[in-house]
């Protein structure tokens, strides 16, 4: 056996910071379990670690990437669940000291490792890792969305916003959301909405409520900047706004309507949540794969070699409102 090849950094740094070299194997600890990975999806989060943009304690070398898919190597002591030879997908890896996964090998804890039916593809699997959980996590756990209910997702052809409107679809809940051009006004409702908002010709307020007049059940915001008195106005009563972004934001909020109203307000991120709430998503979006009620939108794919080129894509997409990049980014590995 050669040893394995990753894609590290020894310090932080932009995209080129990234080097593929070997690296030792991996050996599982207890309740670990070592995959043999064979895709790998790129985050935003994933760059904002690479170039030190969030603070994280890295082991160093480090090796970035939340999500892959693979197959079960070899496992550690008390490992329950899982055996060689399985099929699996993971995420939440490359955060808070953990290593990633743009690895041909990766130690990854069984609670994080989820089992993969036998039709879907790994790349799929991988794609739709981080960006399903927190589509999961806020849909469900957060705002509780039932069959019937009307969902209005700012940005449903990003990374998170087009799993959203797949699952809120697969629930059975009216689906609104808003793109920036008609080819992705399409991507969407494939995708399962039934109404597309064109944000940069057509207001948003008026369009929803045109198609909810009585509001929206679920407003579920992407962008950087939340807008709270568009938020409550177009929300129904017991309305509720998931908020996965907007790190620096300190937009005014309208106290008045919002408590009147009866909404509330839900942040949330995907890297606190427990092992099990992760493995309640991790069955549903499995499950979801492998009927087709849900798939992967994958718009590039990059060997390990390169790695740089798939960061560098990841952060011009997020900083130029990814004209170029309609879906997920995924490295592919041990081909």
């Amino acid at each position: 056996m050669h040893p394995m090849k990753a894609a590290f950094i020894t310090e932080t740094g932009p995209a080129d910071a990234l080097q593929v070299g070997e690296l030792p194997d991996p050996t599982p600890g207890p309740g670990q379990v070592v995959i043999r990975v064979y895709a790998s999806a790129i985050n935003p989060i994933d760059t904002y670690i690479r170039n030190g943009t969030i603070a994280m304690e890295l082991p160093l070398p480090f090796v970035p990437g939340c999500d892959a898919a693979g197959v079960v190597e070899s496992v550690g002591p008390g490992v329950k669940r899982l055996s060689i030879g399985d099929r699996v997908w993971c995420t939440n890896q490359g955060l808070l000291g953990r290593q990633g996964t743009l690895s041909e090998l990766i130690a990854v804890d069984e609670h994080w490792t989820f089992k993969l039916p036998e039709p879907v593809p790994y790349e799929d699997a991988a794609a739709c890792a981080l960006v399903g959980v927190t589509a999961h996590l806020g849909l469900f756990r957060e705002a509780q969305l039932e069959p019937g209910e009307t969902i209005l997702v700012i940005g449903g052809s990003g990374g998170v916003g087009s799993m959203v409107v797949q699952m809120a679809a697969a629930t059975g809940a009216r689906v609104i959301t808003t793109a920036g051009s008609e080819a992705k006004a399409q991507v969407c409702r494939d995708l399962g909405a039934e109404e597309v908002i064109l944000y940069k010709d057509e207001s948003i307020a008026d369009r929803t409520k045109a198609f909810a007049p009585d509001g929206v059940n679920v407003l579920w915001e992407t962008r950087r900047e939340p807008d709270f008195d568009m938020a409550i106005d177009l929300m129904a009563g017991r309305g509720r706004m998931v908020l996965m972004a907007g790190r620096d934001a300190k937009p005014a909020f309208p106290v008045g309507p919002f408590y009147v109203k009866e909404c509330s307000l839900h942040g949330f991120v995907m890297f606190k949540a427990t092992p099990m709430e992760m493995k309640n998503a991790a069955e549903d979006i499995s499950q979801w794969l492998a009927s087709g009620k849900l798939s992967a939108n994958i718009s590039a794919r990059f060997s390990l070699d390169e790695a740089a080129q798939a960061h560098a894509l990841q952060e011009s997409a997020t900083l130029e409102d990814s004209s170029q990049l309609a879906g997920k980014i995924i490295v592919t590995l041990n081909t």
